[in-house]
Parts: structure tokens; sequence; C-alpha cells
């Protein structure tokens, strides 16, 4: 949240001599980082966002088991919005046309990301049958999913998507009673070490995560908590599967194989398929805008999508911001 923390020095938000008129289009980490810190220094900024509120993959994170905190950094920037005068412009889709006749000085991009479509064999009537759900369907806008399923990728999003379904309608990271019987955490005074036995609830459905490469699943989580995910998901019998081709998507289910030579070949009778396979940059403003002359910084998700996280799009932003 404060990337100062430690770079007091070489980070400083000084202010500045110049003052420019700036627009940042996006408020996801990124962009309410930039918007902020450019107020901050004396800047005038318009912030534009599409949607009917902040947070940008905030509003994703939020809702995941464990990461529910994230709904205080979204009170934190509301605040810092209102303190530091950034005029905020929600439902806004702002055009290319609109930014080059708005007289801004510079223009910041941080529009963010869109789930990338691996393309399978199907995909196009599961998806129209209401079988094939991206993250985002099954996050944001609650689509119904099955009893079954099978998630497409295990990178941090698949990890999470995971957990969110076999969760269902209860965290227990909100639950401290019910989170110490899961973990098998007790009083120590009453137990040697604290330890008990644990006590898990049933999952909400039956989720196999799906990856292409054969390393273990989860090998690219964070250090500290990659551990946690995994032994969660374990928990809920989550079936973890590497090294698979998909095939294609039918009304059965999703089918696989296996290795280069796609070989044994394997169907998973499953109700959904969530589309877990990654990111790609959302920067369609770009060219335009440079086209007409304009200067333009992409940052966070519209700069580069790959293994993004909100420190780094906070850190980017803050420092961009820092520069101008």
């Amino acid at each position: 949240m404060n990337p100062r923390a430690g770079h007091e020095t070489e980070l400083v938000y000084a202010r500045t001599r110049q003052q420019k008129r700036m627009a940042v289009v996006g408020a996801g980490p990124a962009g309410l980082a930039c918007a902020t810190v450019l107020a901050e220094r004396g800047h005038r900024v318009d912030l534009f966002e599409s949607s009917a509120a902040i947070g940008g993959q905030f509003n994703l994170a939020k809702l995941i088991p464990g990461k529910e905190e994230f709904r205080e950094t979204l009170r934190y920037f509301e605040r810092r919005i209102a303190v530091t005068g950034v005029k905020l412009q929600l439902g806004m889709r702002v055009t290319a046309e609109a930014l080059v006749s708005g007289g801004y000085d510079e223009i910041v991009l941080a529009t963010g990301v869109k789930p990338r479509d691996p393309r399978i064999e199907g995909d196009d009537e599961q998806r129209r049958e209401g079988r094939l759900l991206s993250y985002v369907d099954v996050l944001l806008a609650r689509r119904p999913v099955g009893r079954r399923v099978a998630i497409v990728g295990a990178g941090g999003i698949g990890f999470d998507v995971a957990e969110f379904l076999v969760a269902g309608d209860h965290s227990t990271a909100t639950d401290l009673p019910a989170w110490m019987a899961e973990w098998g955490v007790g009083d120590p005074a009453a137990t040697r070490g604290g330890l008990l036995p644990q006590q898990v609830s049933p999952p909400a459905r039956e989720v196999h995560l799906l990856q292409r490469k054969a390393t273990p699943l989860g090998k690219g989580l964070g250090k500290t908590t990659g551990w946690i995910h995994r032994a969660a998901l374990r928990m809920k019998r989550v079936q973890m599967i590497g090294g698979v081709n998909y095939e294609r998507i039918d009304s059965r289910g999703l089918h696989l194989s296996f290795g280069e030579a796609r070989e044994k070949p394997m169907l998973l009778e499953v109700d959904t398929v969530v589309m877990c396979a990654g990111q790609e940059p959302l920067c369609e403003l770009a060219e335009p805008l440079r086209s007409a002359g304009r200067v333009v910084h992409l940052i966070g998700g519209a700069d580069v999508a790959a293994e993004l996280d909100a420190k780094r799009a906070i850190d980017q932003g803050s420092r961009l911001a820092a520069s101008l």
C-alpha cells in the first residue's frame, strides 16, 4: 500500500513546480495510486472509471476467502481521493476522442486486463449454453456454477477461484471458531501445542484444478502464502492435475490428453468449466491517443498483464506519478 516504506529517500512526492492537467483512465490499484499521488503533488487530476465503483481487480480479490481485507484497501483509496482532490467520474467509459479534446497535458492509461481466451474446441457453443464461464462471470456476475467444476489454469487466479467455489457461501476467514476448527487450532493451555484434530467441512463443489505445465501446481504462488493455498485446496479434496492438453468441451464435460504425444485421453464429467487461463492487457486507447500526438503512459495490467499483483501495480503507479 505504501511503496515509500523503506524507500523514503529515493521515492519522494515533491510538490510540483508546474501544475498540469492529468487524465487517469481506470480506477484499479495502479490508477488509484497514480491519481492520488499526482493530486497530492499539486496536479489537477481527472480519474475515469467505466464501472460504478472504484477498485478494478480489487473487486474480484475481496470476494476470495481470506482476502476480505481488500475492502479496507478500497476504503483507504476512497478517502485518499477525497483528501487529495481527485475528480472521480464513475460509470464513464471515456473515449480517445474525449481525451484528445479534453486538453490534458498527459494521459495515464490504467485500464487493466481482460481474461485470456485459450480457444478450446467447442468453447463457443458451451459458452452459449452457460457451461463455460470466465472467472469474471463467476466472481462478479455470479453466473450459476454446477456442482462439478473444472478450472482451466492453475495460476493465482485459478487457485483463488477454486477456493471461492469450494467455500460456497461461508468463508471461515471471517468466522474465527470455524477457522480454528478447520485448521485444528486450539488453546495451548488446554491441548499440547494448541493442536486439535481438524474438523473440515465438506466442499461446496467437486473441483478439478488443471494446468498445461507438468510442474507442481501452485509452484509460482507467493513463498510465504502459497503453502496455505495448496493446503486449503487439499483439505477440500480439490483434484490438481498438471501436464494436460485441453482437447475439447462438450455437453459431457472437458476432454483432456497428456504429454506432447497427447496420450491417455480422459474425460472430466463436469457441469461447468471456468477459464482462468491468464490475462491480456486492455489498452486499445493507447494507439489512437499517440497517433493524435498525446503523451501517454501505460501502467498496471494495461502495461504488463503477466503475473500482475496489487503491490506491483501500486508501486508502478506511484513511481510514475512521482516523476511527472
